[in-house]
């Protein structure tokens, strides 16, 4: 029995017609029926070429399990969680290798309730399924519904949208030449019909599933200019761009330049406490002085769970937080399932922006001054766990505060570091933060990766 490659720690990726084929697809459909039982289940796919084919043996799979099957179409991922909790159907299945290169495609699975579905609480099982490959026949084939969710999607996001009357705004909006484009039109139209006076300044909209744009990740520098360039020809207000499946976005401010998406946690954090004061707001162990920070002088409760979308959703739940960030551009909220969005975003900012005429620089400049941070730093290394042992007894006598919650979190008296293994990848991921000390963010930034260097060889 060959191993299935494909299967990741949190969803399924791989490369076309080589670690994922129609046949392979099919398998997992019929393991997913196999261990979750559902009677009913959405799927979509992205814009990938491969997408529709894969999409399609899905369904197969699904229907000779005896599952009904209701297809949304070519959506992002945010859609599937979407549909699955609004037509309260037993999961939901998105075709899609998000920010991927293009010869690759995958699968998220989620169950009732847009639950999510990981190595931890069932991917294992499925995979096991799978290559099993022994499923004994349904007593009926499921049936196959097209429908449209987009209408309903549509009006949930507009209730993140402040009702007082907005400024008009100018947006630079970069799908990439992914998934977004078609969805940003049923948006548009929508703010539209709610009177909401923004100009969509559209670039890379068409889907292209051979991305002759390059692959859409705004996390990678080089895919960054474009969007900047167009928000200071055209004198936007910001800009956003999306991921392939958009449950990621990213921001621009009204000169152009690049976000961190740590710094709108914050933001979105102090957004939602002011309407709801006391709540909780969830972000992760990476970079958290701004965040704990804004939370608390807002009135508002910070928790900090484990990275990754599972962990984040499952704390959410429990702490019952109205919202939770990553720095890694993935955003959560309670009223969308405790889901993650890369549209809901967008409407806050249009809401914030849209109060007042301060421009979008003005509100990060102070937390990027306060709490100036590495950005994340991506290091290969052959054993990080050993690599992240030394590091903690380096820095150990002069450490005030250390977790392990993720990875190796150690604070001082005015920067702090977290340093965490991939869970894919022979990788250590640095992130540093100082209190308003960009040199010390410097000195320390370069220290660490020398001595990760010296403890590597």
């Amino acid at each position: 029995m060959d191993e299935l490659t494909c299967f990741k720690a949190y969803d399924i990726r791989g490369e076309v017609g080589v670690t994922l084929t129609p046949e392979i697809v099919f398998r997992i459909g019929r393991a997913y029926a196999a261990w979750l039982q559902p009677r009913r289940v959405v799927i979509g796919a992205d814009v990938r070429i491969s997408s529709d084919t894969l999409k399609m043996a899905l369904a197969e799979g699904l229907r000779a399990s005896g599952v009904d099957v209701i297809d949304i179409g070519m959506c992002g991922t945010e859609e599937i969680y979407f549909a699955t909790r609004e037509l309260a159907a037993d999961g939901g299945i998105e075709i899609t290798a998000s920010h991927n290169p293009a010869q690759d495609n995958g699968m998220k699975l989620v169950r009732e309730e847009a639950r999510p579905i990981s190595n931890d609480n069932g991917l294992l099982e499925i995979k096991a399924l799978a290559q099993r490959n022994d499923f004994p026949p349904a007593a009926r084939v499921g049936d196959y519904v097209a429908f449209d969710h987009r209408p309903v999607w549509a009006a949930h996001l507009l209730r993140y949208l402040t009702p007082r009357a907005l400024r008009p705004l100018r947006v630079v909006v970069n799908p990439g030449h992914g998934t977004a484009g078609p969805a940003l039109d049923v948006l548009e139209a929508a703010l539209r019909a709610r009177g909401v006076n923004v100009e969509f300044i559209r670039l890379y909209h068409q889907p292209d599933g051979r991305f002759p744009a390059g692959v859409p990740n705004p996390m990678l520098k080089e895919n960054r200019s474009a969007t900047r360039n167009t928000v200071r020809l055209r004198n936007a207000d910001f800009g956003v761009a999306w991921d392939g499946d958009f449950d990621r976005c990213f921001f621009f401010d009204e000169h152009g330049d690049f976000i961190e998406s740590y710094y709108l946690v914050g933001l979105f954090a102090e957004h939602f406490i002011r309407q709801s004061p006391g709540c909780t707001v969830l972000l992760d162990p990476r970079l958290t002085w701004n965040t704990q920070e804004v939370v608390a002088k807002c009135g508002g409760r910070p928790v900090i769970g484990k990275t990754g979308h599972a962990f984040i959703k499952a704390r959410m739940r429990e702490e019952d937080a109205i919202y939770g960030g990553e720095m890694s551009g993935h955003h959560y909220f309670r009223d969308f399932g405790y889901c993650d969005s890369g549209m809901i975003p967008f409407i806050l900012m249009l809401s914030i922006l849209g109060q007042s005429t301060t421009p979008l620089s003005h509100y990060m400049a102070q937390a990027q001054q306060r709490f100036p941070v590495s950005g994340e730093i991506n290091l290969t290394v052959a054993s990080p766990e050993k690599v992240i042992e030394r590091i903690a007894t380096h820095y150990s006598p002069a450490c005030v505060e250390r977790d392990s919650l993720d990875g190796l979190s150690m604070a001082f008296s005015d920067w702090r570091f977290n340093l965490r293994a991939s869970n894919t990848e022979p990788l250590l991921r640095l992130n540093v933060e100082t209190r308003g000390n960009p040199e010390r963010l410097a000195e320390k930034t370069a220290e660490l990766q020398q001595l990760i260097a010296h403890y590597q060889a």
